[in-house]
């Protein structure tokens, strides 16, 4: 095991296991329902007439594409989407390092509980690894990257993936949903578990928000143990004083994987508010995207993929 400690965080790195095999990429050509030419951004709907849920594309340019893609998840309390600051900005700093990234639109608020979010999550990873080939990515070096209520949905994601259906008529049901590496920061991973007066934070938010919310129909949607049992790669990030979601959750993520003996990486920061970005002018908390680069490049998402590699 190794152990820094770095300008206030705790950096703890152990060895990384196997890739899983991926199924192959359909060859699939996917409708673009909107597109932007100065930006040079397109918006892809994840189900065929239905663009209430999308995934914009955000592309590496001048040649620096390297093959790897990211799908992003922004927060929100599951009752509002926080798309700039935890999902375009997000995206640009991944695009600038050669990764395509994609923010991830999905359902949340009145009409929407869980686990409709999660089911687009699992969506988005099959979409893209389906459509690869004309994405112009690689199929298995796909990843999740969650905010908050984001991070909940990235690792729920995670711990409800499967292989797809081999036998689905819809070829993006045909692979898996499961993500090659996993990013959270800040997640909300204990949402929806039950506190001492049978409440929970999730409901709590959805109540503010006027929306009915009985916390035991949500209490089984909690990443633990299954997260764990099928964690790929995982980097964490999260402050100690988060106010708003408590780092409890992050800390126990992230002992069950390294007892599991997964590739897990954690950096806490002694301070910061939550929904901090990816820093903002916060000069302590602007360090932890440099060390999320460190770990990305490490592992060779930033770089084109080997011929040689399988």
């Amino acid at each position: 095991m190794f152990m820094a400690v770095v300008f206030g965080a705790i950096a703890v790195s152990f060895p990384m296991q196997g890739a899983k095999a991926q199924l192959p990429p359909a060859a699939v050509a996917p409708p673009i329902i909107s597109q932007d030419d100065v930006l040079q951004t397109r918006r892809y709907a994840l189900r065929a007439g239905d663009d209430e849920t999308s995934l914009t594309l955000f592309a590496p340019q001048n040649g620096r594409r390297s093959g790897a893609a990211v799908i992003i998840a922004p927060g929100g309390g599951y009752v509002g989407l926080a798309a700039n600051l935890e999902g375009r900005q997000v995206a640009d700093w991944f695009a600038a390092r050669g990764v395509t990234a994609f923010v991830l639109k999905y359902r949340f608020g009145a009409g929407h509980p869980l686990p409709q979010p999660i089911e687009d999550g699992e969506r988005a990873v099959r979409y893209v690894r389906a459509n690869a080939l004309a994405l112009g990515v690689d199929p298995d070096r796909i990843g999740l990257m969650g905010f908050s209520a984001g991070g909940h949905l990235a690792a729920m994601t995670v711990s409800l993936s499967d292989a797809g259906d081999p036998a689905a008529a819809d070829a993006v049901e045909r692979v898996s949903s499961r993500p090659d590496f996993l990013v959270l920061a800040y997640p909300w991973l204990e949402a929806t578990t039950l506190n001492a007066e049978g409440g929970s934070e999730y409901c709590r938010f959805a109540r503010m928000a006027r929306l009915e919310c009985n916390p035991q129909d949500y209490a089984a949607y909690t990443p633990l143990p299954g997260v764990v049992a099928k964690a790929p790669a995982t980097f964490i990030y999260h402050t100690t004083d988060d106010a708003l979601v408590p780092v409890d959750g992050s800390v126990a993520l992230y002992f069950a994987s390294a007892a599991a003996g997964n590739d897990v990486e954690m950096h806490l920061f002694a301070h910061g508010s939550h929904g901090s970005g990816l820093g903002g002018a916060d000069p302590a908390l602007g360090l932890w995207p440099q060390a999320l680069d460190n770990w990305l490049r490490a592992r060779g998402y930033f770089n084109k993929k080997s011929p040689a590699t399988p």
